[in-house]
Formats: C-alpha cells, sequence, structure tokens
C-alpha cells in the first residue's frame, strides 16, 4: 500500500484518529517524524470522558470465548516482556494476559528482598560501602538462549539501558543470577544472543550475546575532548553467555539500535541510526541513508587473536577496529555497512534463516537484506554492499518492528498509522525486481494505538507457529477504567491463523514494555523446589540454628518451617554487625516463607529448601519483632522471633 493508497482510504472506514494523521503523514515524515503521532494523540485527547472507544474489526463475539482460559487451565504460551524504566522482566500467560511474576533484575523488591539480601547485593552490584552502586535500572530488549535455532530453556538475556548492564535470567527458577556492566559505553538498547557458534561448527547452542551501544561518547570518556566530535564513538559488544565476561569491543561509526543474529551464526547485526555522528538532533537527520551494520564474528575474533586491538581507559577489554573507513576492502573487512533508509527502527531475522529486515521508521518502507549476498560481500564477489538489499517494499508510515509466521509472512508495526501490516517477504522481493503483479501486503489491521513492538508466538526461532501476534501499543487512553493521568499500555492480541488478521483481546500491561517474546509452554521446565545443597550457608538440621559471635559481629543461624521460625528469640548488642542466615526446611512445592524485621528495613522471602542471608548493623536498642510476611500457614500470624538489642 502507498502513500497514495492511504490518502484515498474511504473515510468512512477509517477511525478519525488515522484521517487525522494520514492528513499529517507527508509533513512529519519530511520534518519532525514521530512528533506527529504525539501530536495526534493531543488532537483526541479532548474527547469527552466516557467516550467509547472503536471496536476492534468486526467478528461475532462468541469468537472471543475460544481465546479466554478457563479456570484450572494452562496458557498455551508463556510471554516475557521488559518492563522499561520498572528495570524487571514480566512474565505473562498467552492468550489469557494474565500476569504471572514480574522477576526483579535491576529493581529493588523486597518481595524477594532483591537488593536487601547478601545473595542478591552480590549480584545486582554494590559500593565499597556495601550500598547497591544503582538503585534504578531500564529494561528494553530480552531474549532467550537458544540450542538448534529453537529456545532451549536455559538463560534468559536482558539489557539495562541507563547505565550499561547485561542480565541473565536462569529460566528453571526464573531469576537473576548474573549482572555485569559493560565497559565504555552509554546507551545500551539493542541485545541478541547468537544461535549457534560462530567458529566452531559442532557447537550448536548460544555462546555470545552481542550489545549494541546507542549513545556515542568520547572515548575514553574521562572530561577530555568533550566538545571534538571526532573522539565520539559507539562499541558494539561480545559478553560470553557461560562466564558473563566481556569477549571483545567493536569500535563503530553511528548509534546502534537493535541487534539481530544469523540462524548459522556467522552474523551479527545492528541497524544504525546516526551515522552522521552528530551530537545534536538536527545533526543525526541529514544523510539520506543510515546502515545495517554486519560483524563478520570469526574474522573479528582471528583480530583479537591476533592482537590487532586496542583499550580505552581503565577498561582491559580488546577493542577492534569496525570503522567504516578502517573496512574498506571486503576480503579483509571486519564489518559490511549496508545503507538502508535513515534512521531505521527494527532489525529482525527471518526464521528461514535468509534474511534480515529493518524497518523504516521515518520512510513508509522495510528493507530485506540477503545474509548470503552480505557473505558475497565479505567474499569480495559483490560489488556494493547496497546489491545486498533484495526488496525495499512501501508498507505503511512509521514501521517499527518485524515478526513473521510459518507462511513466509511478515508482520510490521506501523506507529503512525496505528496499524499492524501482513506482507508477504518473497513477493516483495519480486515486486523489487519488476513484478508488477506480485501482492506484497496481504492485510491490515487497526490497533489502538501507536503499536511500537511486535511478535508472533514462536516468530524468533526457526520453527515460528503463526498463530498470535502480539502488538505493545504505547497509548490506550479509552480502552481501560482510567486511573489518573498516568495509564497503562495495551498488549493487543491478534489471532494470524487465518487469511485476516482478528485482533481479539487487549490486555492491560503496566508502562512500559519494550519488548516481548512469545515462547510455547512445553520448551521450559522449571523447579518445584530448590536444592538444599545449592546454598554452602544452609542450615539443614534445625539443632545447628544459633547464635555466634566474634567481636562485634554476630551470626544467626534459623530454619522456617511452618508455622515458627527455630529460634524463638535471638540477642545481639547495639553496634553489633548482623548477619541472619535463614533456611527453609519445607518441602513442599509453593510453601514459602518470609523475614522482615521492623525499624530496619529488612524484608525478604525464602523458598523451599533455599537459603538466603542479609547483614545489618543493630543500632537501635529494644524489642524488634521478626515475622513471617508471605502468608504460609493458619497459624502464620503466630509465626515470629524476636530480636532483643540490648543497650
Amino acid at each position: 500500500m502507498s502513500i497514495e493508497d492511504i490518502k484515498h482510504d474511504d473515510a468512512s472506514t477509517v477511525p478519525a484518529r488515522r484521517r487525522f494523521l494520514n492528513s499529517a503523514a507527508l509533513a512529519g515524515l519530511a520534518g519532525a517524524g514521530l512528533s506527529v503521532g504525539l501530536s495526534a494523540c493531543k488532537q483526541e485527547a479532548s474527547a469527552p470522558a466516557g467516550t467509547p472507544a472503536a471496536a476492534p474489526a468486526a467478528h461475532g463475539a462468541g469468537e472471543y470465548g475460544k481465546y479466554e482460559v478457563p479456570p484450572g487451565q494452562l496458557d498455551e504460551y508463556y510471554s516475557f516482556s521488559s518492563g522499561g524504566h520498572s528495570g524487571e522482566v514480566r512474565i505473562y500467560g498467552m492468550p489469557s494476559g494474565r500476569l504471572f511474576k514480574r522477576i526483579p533484575v535491576f529493581n529493588m523488591d523486597c518481595l524477594v528482598g532483591w537488593g536487601i539480601t547478601n545473595e542478591s547485593k552480590a549480584i545486582i552490584g554494590t559500593k565499597p560501602d556495601g550500598s547497591l552502586k544503582y538503585h534504578t535500572g531500564d529494561t528494553h530488549h530480552v531474549h532467550q538462549s537458544y540450542t538448534d535455532g529453537m529456545y532451549d530453556g536455559k538463560y534468559m538475556f536482558v539489557n539495562d539501558k541507563i547505565h550499561g548492564r547485561l542480565a541473565r535470567i536462569r529460566m528453571d527458577t526464573m531469576e537473576t543470577d548474573k549482572i555485569i556492566e559493560l565497559p565504555n559505553i552509554q546507551g545500551f538498547h539493542g541485545t541478541f544472543p547468537d544461535k549457534r557458534d560462530p567458529v566452531d561448527e559442532k557447537i550448536n547452542h548460544t555462546t555470545r550475546v552481542f550489545c549494541g551501544a546507542e549513545f556515542s561518547i568520547p572515548l575514553p570518556n574521562d572530561g577530555n575532548g568533550m566538545n571534538d566530535p571526532t573522539k565520539y564513538h559507539s562499541l558494539f559488544t561480545c559478553v560470553d553467555a557461560e562466564s558473563m565476561e566481556v569477549r571483545w569491543q567493536a569500535l563503530i561509526d553511528g548509534n546502534c539500535d537493535l541487534v539481530a543474529t544469523s540462524f548459522d551464526g556467522k552474523l551479527a547485526a545492528t541497524n544504525q541510526y546516526n551515522t552522521e555522528m552528530g551530537a545534536h538532533y538536527q545533526d543525526m537527520m541529514s544523510s539520506e541513508r543510515d546502515a545495517c551494520l554486519f560483524f563478520n564474528v570469526a574474522r573479528i575474533e582471528d583480530a583479537v587473536k591476533a592482537g590487532k586491538t586496542r583499550t580505552y581507559g581503565s577498561s582491559k577489554v580488546p577493542v577492534v577496529d569496525c570503522t567504516k573507513a578502517a573496512n574498506q576492502d571486503p576480503k579483509t573487512a571486519l564489518t559490511c555497512y549496508v545503507p538502508i533508509p535513515k534512521n531505521p527502527h527494527g532489525v529482525n531475522a527471518s526464521p528461514d534463516g535468509k534474511y534480515f529486515v529493518c524497518s523504516g521508521k521515518l520512510s513508509p518502507t522495510a528493507t530485506v537484506i540477503q545474509l548470503d549476498l552480505v557473505l558475497k560481500w565479505f567474499d569480495g564477489d559483490l560489488k556494493d554492499a547496497r546489491d545486498a538489499v533484495v526488496a525495499e517494499p512501501e508498507i505503511g508510515l512509521g514501521p517499527l518492528h518485524t515478526g513473521f509466521d510459518n507462511k513466509g509472512n511478515a508482520y510490521t508495526t506501523l506507529f503512525l498509522d496505528s496499524q499492524i501490516v501482513k506482507w508477504n517477504v518473497e513477493a516483495a522481493i519480486q515486486s523489487f525486481k519488476g513484478d508488477k503483479n506480485a501482492k506484497v501486503v496481504v492485510d491490515r489491521v487497526d490497533v489502538q494505538y501507536q503499536p511500537g513492538h511486535g511478535f508472533t508466538s514462536m516468530g524468533e526461532t526457526k520453527a515460528p507457529d503463526g498463530k498470535y501476534f502480539l502488538s505493545d501499543n504505547k497509548f490506550s487512553k479509552d480502552r481501560f477504567l482510567p486511573v489518573g493521568p498516568l495509564h497503562p499500555e495495551t498488549a493487543q492480541l491478534i489471532d494470524i491463523s487465518g487469511d485476516k488478521m482478528k485482533v481479539v483481546a487487549d490486555h492491560a500491561v503496566y508502562s512500559e514494555p519494550h519488548d516481548s517474546i512469545i515462547v510455547k509452554r512445553d520448551l521450559i521446565k522449571t523447579r518445584q523446589v530448590y536444592n538444599l545443597d545449592d546454598f554452602p550457608n544452609a542450615i539443614k538440621d534445625p539443632k545447628e540454628s544459633g547464635v555466634e559471635r566474634k567481636g562485634n559481629k554476630v551470626t544467626v543461624k534459623m530454619v522456617s518451617q511452618a508455622p515458627a521460625f527455630s529460634l524463638p528469640e535471638f540477642t545481639v548488642k547495639k553496634g553489633d554487625e548482623v548477619t541472619i542466615i535463614l533456611t527453609n526446611l519445607d518441602k513442599v512445592e509453593d510453601l514459602t516463607h518470609g523475614f522482615a524485621i521492623p525499624k530496619y528495613d529488612i524484608n525478604f522471602i525464602v523458598n523451599p529448601l533455599e537459603t538466603k542471608s542479609v547483614t545489618f548493623k543493630a543500632d537501635k536498642p529494644g524489642v524488634y519483632w521478626c515475622y513471617c510476611t508471605n502468608f504460609c500457614h493458619a497459624l502464620h500470624l503466630e509465626m515470629r522471633s524476636r530480636m532483643i538489642v540490648e543497650k
């Protein structure tokens, strides 16, 4: 569908908001870009309170029932979603949309004692005085580890854009087990694990995680050269998936948006804006094209082994030069910059392993890049990197992210059009070759409103199932009961199993998810209880409970078994450094205990056969009732221990 087609849509079938957008679209794309979408929202916000929302595409009300999950039945899928500025990851069921769990990652959460217990502090990171290094986070992109092109249920990785951190979540416990901070970067936005080893063909599972830094900064960022644009660069980072140590970094031109990896492991890529290397908004818009930047991982790692690297500041991480100027000869180049329309948003791998698709954002197009042609460029057999582009269909206004089904179709979110567009990849390629009969756009459906990210069920694996598309929409002002100025966002579930897409559910979600993946439930195998032997400081028998003193350092060991703690009371002195070690010896699934101390800012839980500890200074004399915060038994209220702090 072209812009001309959009301008001539039948006014009777186009929502008023989209008619406003379409009238302003050309001016917006030429000038302020996405501000058009925001101004449209302001225009519509004057509608009187209680105005009913526009209905989704008409189909029988009875059809909605088949997307509900009755009491006692399980969802077909997990949906793992970033939490944005909450710093967490969320787990929903699909198609129900029920929220199951919020996984603390970069945020404090007293429910699980995250950032309060000694164990969680060791993961999240502390200053020398033991206080948290950061109290904020900004999770954007969540992706799971792979084996043979499929999710293997082992790890999930998520970024922190604010502080440049990468976290790993164990899928058997759904808890964060490792966090690292990447050196010399800011605005770490896109991340993606490899799907098989890029060097050893025998290893067909995830071994590396690639991380794209969005903001260019002076290198090193030590207060020198702050007004010299030639000193500003971004770094693309490779992290070992098992050790969670940085393997190498690549010095590049431009700002990274998202990251994608090929199914054969050979290529990683990031779509880029600001290849102009401008420091101000207007300077980032001058070029007609930016790039999708491809990394030849094996060549880069050969360069690292050969010592063709440098370091920045205090970091010892080897950095290879992957700038365009240093990689002119394709036969030795470490990177390939494929030109695409300026300021793109999103790069996604097709499940057949043949293509990467970049969305235009300010261009109403999607760019299809054929991966074997990129490899051909690296071999010196493709004259121009732009020749790796095999299609660039015009699909609508504000394209951002693309998912795929099992029939060769792509589904792209259109931010300005407030639509999801379904288009056929092979038809787009034929059209690009000149076939005027090729039907590229297959279908489109309105969503409410302004979709950002969008995802198909199992769409980032080699075997998408073509059942659902989830549209994460940034505005929902008339979809739910009003809850004040800050609205929830909408995750609209779309049935894509037929020829026509159907919006079948509105799921309210906390602000502000950026990314999700939809995973079949049978690929995830979780523990029911912990293993006592996994905790070196576990108290394995209530008889081991007690108080040990070494000078002014006191260790209190106790266990919880419903409905009591093993120590009904314990005594310390004012000024003591107290460490409480608590083991839950209950073996019953879902029988979790909590532990809180009033006035001492301590609150955490221990799951069955789990051990946690907390250290604090007993600086307030008196009696303090330690109590269970997680309902566990008919005598839950009586489950207490008394801390006596002597003067």
